[in-house]
């Protein structure tokens, strides 16, 4: 699809409601390799590339968590779709509030059925606010800038970080993630999305009041080293009626490290209102 210029990459499958997939930071659609499969007879699926991510294009554009939401709306309303469930993970995930924030308040042609949450990036997680300030400053921004640029040789020691245990990286792992690092742009990309790391998280925490009504499925891995899963109940509080899955032994990445259990959780909250006894 092509967005002024910029072309944004993104895999569709299945049949039944449209279900939006939004990956993290320095993830794509590769993440989503053992989710689509399993919600193709559930669900429409639409998976992106986020521009400046994965295969799509790198174009120098505002980054922030408002523009890029913005940007997952337009990709809709350019499908013809106008009813949708919305899934985000890490800073996918403050995208998707965000979004359904602007649905709720400001976009009336377009509507959130359900909202769900994977170990999303938000205002509670502990280390989350210290490292927003940090990348704000000059200093912090270099040191991003530099571990961007060595990422190439850095980049198994922070991929393995992001799971519980080395023994829960699924096989290709590794090399699916450092594929699209060949592709240039990725520095301005990142520093883009960081720099406005701190309004961003700002910005969501005024959101968040807006959401309450929204059918809300939120899910994290008990050992997640990148958003704490101790920011679930403060974050939580936003979301009286949410159900809430917790992945003992997990990290951050539970739709690989447990994807069936994940796929599991996920297709039953989906189909919940679709007759009791359907087979998941």
């Amino acid at each position: 699809m092509d967005f002024d210029g910029a072309r944004m990459r993104y895999l569709k499958a299945g049949t039944g409601p449209p279900l939006v997939l939004l990956h993290g930071l320095f993830g794509y659609s590769f993440s989503w390799r053992y989710t689509i499969p399993a919600l193709a007879p559930y669900a429409t699926v639409y998976v992106p590339d986020m521009l400046g991510a994965g295969f799509s294009d790198r174009p120098q554009i505002d980054h922030c968590m408002r523009a890029t939401a913005l940007r997952v709306l337009k990709f809709l309303e350019r499908l013809g779709i106008s009813s949708f469930n919305l899934l985000g993970t890490s800073r996918g995930g403050a995208v998707a509030m965000c979004a359904a924030a602007e649905c709720v308040s400001g976009n009336a042609a377009l509507k959130v059925e359900n909202l769900i949450l994977v170990a999303p990036v938000n205002p509670y997680s502990a280390h989350g606010r210290w490292i927003a300030l940090f990348f704000a400053t000059s200093i912090g921004s270099a040191c991003f800038r530099w571990t961007v640029d060595t990422l190439p040789s850095l980049f198994p020691f922070f991929h393995a970080r992001l799971y519980a245990s080395r023994e829960k990286i699924p096989s290709g792992s590794l090399e699916g993630y450092r594929a699209p690092l060949a592709k240039p742009g990725l520095v301005n990309h990142a520093l883009s999305i960081v720099k406005t790391w701190g309004a961003d998280l700002a910005e969501l925490e005024s959101l968040l009041p807006k959401l309450s009504a929204i059918p809300t499925l939120i899910m994290w891995g008990m050992k997640d080293p990148a958003v704490y899963c101790s920011s679930m109940e403060p974050l939580a509080r936003y979301f009286p009626n949410a159900e809430k899955v917790v992945f003992q032994g997990i990290g951050h990445l539970p739709y690989e490290e447990c994807p069936e259990e994940f796929n599991r959780a996920l297709i039953s909250f989906l189909t919940r209102d679709r007759g009791a006894g359907m087979k998941v």
